[in-house]
């Protein structure tokens, strides 16, 4: 199976917030995602605002200048470090707010809006963290790859949220590859942070807009 060419678009908010987003006018064709931004933040962007029946996921990329703060209607307050993961299960309503944690340093990072089970959309918000240090990491000869959600070569995220979700936090030096399986039954994306790569032959790099878009059929795939 080939991959799909999923569009991305830009979403940009003055100078302290750029982002690539990935949001299909179809949900079924990126079911349970919602949307996925991969952004830069340098200073409060989106005041408090709430959410209700799905996660909001933010995950910081290490090349992040700065940690965020994160903080809650629940009395949560986290401080998400450059390499960590915060899960926000909205259930049946939370307000929340992420900004900079040092104003004017650069953030890097993922922003995953994940739709939870119908069973558990009106269940109680909560939060999750996940430490830098507590990620699991797969290294090879040239490549590194950081799982920070689900489980990928022996090793396995110590976080277990409400909607299963793999996230791979990829580097490849020039000329390294990478094989992914992807079982039947799951959708999964390539996104190209810097830099470009090739999936089964086929070329994607950041400034493109493209993502590559799996689905359903077991396959394995070759990142390089």
């Amino acid at each position: 199976m080939t991959a799909t060419i999923a569009r991305m678009q830009r979403a940009n908010r003055g100078t302290q917030f750029r982002a690539y987003r990935l949001h299909g006018d179809d949900p079924a064709q990126l079911d349970p995602f919602m949307s996925i931004d991969h952004a830069w933040m340098s200073a409060p962007t989106f005041p408090p605002h709430p959410h209700a029946g799905f996660s909001a996921v933010t995950y910081l990329f290490l090349d992040s200048e700065t940690g965020i703060a994160n903080r809650d209607s629940k009395g949560n307050r986290t401080i998400i470090e450059p390499g960590g993961l915060h899960w926000t299960a909205a259930g049946r309503g939370v307000v929340h707010e992420e900004n900079p944690a040092v104003l004017g340093s650069t953030t890097h990072l993922l922003q995953i809006f994940v739709n939870l089970p119908e069973s558990r959309q009106t269940d109680a918000p909560f939060a999750l963290t996940l430490k830098p240090q507590d990620v699991p990491v797969v290294q090879a000869p040239g490549t590194r790859v950081r799982v920070p959600l689900g489980s990928f070569g022996g090793v396995r995220s110590p976080l277990t949220p409400p909607t299963d979700v793999t996230l791979l936090d990829v580097a490849l030096e020039d000329g390294a590859e990478l094989e992914v399986p992807i079982l039947a039954g799951q959708r999964a994306f390539f996104m190209p942070v810097l830099g470009s790569a090739e999936i089964d032959g086929q070329s994607f790099g950041l400034q493109d807009l493209s993502a590559a878009r799996f689905a359903h059929e077991p396959v394995r795939r070759r990142i390089g």
